[in-house]
């Protein structure tokens, strides 16, 4: 994890300049390159900069647009790792960041250890590492023509077009097709694509569904892979190669 950290380039977005030094100032400690931002206008000039690993989302911000404005913009563009920082502890707030593609959220005052704990265990998902040139044969599934690198953290079509997916719709994609034909329910799909305590929202999973289908799918109105049990949750009905 170390050579991770010392990588990782992190981009603060918070109006509050306290909030700001303090995350900047102690992920710097650790190792990380920081960058910030006080609104939405600063963070698109520093994203037309550069490239980052993670963003660390404030929910309430100046200027027009918040920070599930801002973070449903992105996922427009990319599939950059988003944490929702918020004074807030709403569950709708917490439910709305998780559907459009927020990868945690974390409600102020936080303990900056637990920050920096759930961003390395998005980091290391996101950034786990191949172990050979060429992945070993279980690292890879295959279905329809489909290729789902595990190692690489890769979907290619049937094309060889390369499918960007989220955090969030990688770990689905990876839950169901590992457990084809099993019906899985809600409850566990969150276990297997969180890692940690969370409270099991049915509408963000379903969303994550509905944005997993989009992607994959022909006709994502009538999906071919991922169907839906009523009353249970859902199943991979693709055929593994």
């Amino acid at each position: 994890m170390a050579a991770l950290q010392h990588e990782a380039h992190l981009l603060v977005v918070d109006d509050d300049p306290r909030i700001r030094q303090m995350l900047t100032r102690y992920f710097e400690d650790e190792g990380y390159t920081v960058a910030s931002a006080s609104d939405g206008n600063e963070m698109r000039a520093r994203l037309r900069q550069q490239n980052f690993d993670a963003i660390l989302l404030d929910l309430v911000l100046p200027g027009g647009a918040d920070g599930l404005d801002l973070a449903r913009e992105i996922r427009t563009t990319s599939d950059v790792p988003i944490m929702m920082l918020t004074g807030r502890d709403d569950v709708v707030d917490r439910i709305v960041g998780l559907e459009i593609g927020a990868d945690d959220y974390i409600a102020k005052p936080f303990h900056l250890r637990e920050v920096h704990a759930r961003l390395k265990s998005i980091l290391r998902r996101r950034q786990a590492p191949a172990r050979s040139a060429e992945p070993a044969a279980e690292d890879i599934i295959r279905f329809e023509g489909w290729r789902l690198n595990i190692s690489r953290r890769q979907v290619l079509d049937p094309q060889g077009q390369d499918v960007g997916l989220t955090t969030g719709e990688f770990e689905m994609l990876t839950a169901l097709v590992r457990n084809a034909g099993r019906v899985l329910t809600r409850e566990v799909l969150m276990d297997l694509t969180r890692g940690r305590d969370l409270e099991a929202f049915d509408r963000t999973i379903d969303a994550q569904i509905v944005r997993l289908r989009r992607k994959i799918e022909t006709d994502p109105k009538k999906p071919q892979f991922i169907k839906a049990v009523r009353g249970v949750g859902y199943v991979f009905t693709g055929k593994l190669d």
